[in-house]
């Protein structure tokens, strides 16, 4: 498997990725250590879905596999889940693409 596993509960597929994904359902207060600091969650994580390993102001991109899989409509807080709620993908988004050829 590629990436590294946090305390066997969450994986970062790159390095530079903003956020982890959850291997299982994890609750808020778990604290996940990655290298020598520790993230503690801010929300409930259901299993696949993801957490931000640093605070992300609102409009950041978020990186997953070492890609930008989409950036925040909301400031998230290290250890907070990362979904649709605070999360848009900018992928397959023309609407995206032709912003940013402006």
């Amino acid at each position: 498997m590629k990436g590294r596993v946090l305390d066997g509960a969450a994986l970062v597929l790159a390095d530079g990725d903003s956020v982890a994904t959850a291997l299982g359902d994890l609750d808020d207060g778990r604290e996940v250590r990655d290298g020598d600091r520790t993230v503690t969650l801010a929300d409930d994580v259901p299993f696949g879905h993801k957490f931000a390993l640093d605070p992300l102001p609102a409009g950041e991109t978020v990186r997953k596999y070492g890609e930008v899989i989409g950036r925040t409509t909301a400031a998230v807080a290290a250890g907070e889940w990362v979904h649709t709620h605070n999360c848009e993908s900018t992928r397959g988004r023309g609407d995206v693409a032709a912003e940013v050829e402006r």
